[in-house]
């Protein structure tokens, strides 16, 4: 494996969790292993390793991103990893409320909607 794929381990594992990964890994087949490779190297050991802004900062743009575009299915990992990246409710809430200004109400809505059950969800382990 690269370097940059054995960071972007090492990244995904300290925002993720250790449990998330190895579900993630656990499930990862002969088909999909290029593309988890891809993301683990591009997206977890370029970008998330980057010292350019904090991981609190970068857990804000992700989750704005991801209710901006309608990629839904990724925001509850993202609301979970705010446990390790530093960004509070009140940031999140900061980023959803940019999306519905910016990118639609509807999408923002949905947004905050999947962060409230996740953070009860939270709350309740």
């Amino acid at each position: 494996m690269s370097d940059r794929f054995e960071t972007g381990m090492t990244v995904r594992r300290k925002i993720l969790g250790d449990a998330h990964v190895d579900r993630a890994e656990a499930a990862k087949t002969d088909f999909d292993t290029p593309f988890q490779t891809l993301i683990t190297e591009g997206a977890w050991g370029t970008v998330w390793a980057s010292d350019g802004i904090s991981d609190r900062e970068r857990s804000m743009l992700t989750l704005a991103l991801l209710a901006a575009l309608g990629n839904f299915e990724e925001i509850p990992m993202h609301i979970r990893a705010t446990a390790r990246t530093g960004a509070s409710k009140q940031d999140v809430l900061e980023a959803f409320q940019h999306v519905a200004i910016y990118a639609g109400v509807p999408r923002a809505n949905h947004a905050l909607k999947l962060a409230k059950q996740t953070y009860d969800e939270m709350e309740k382990e």
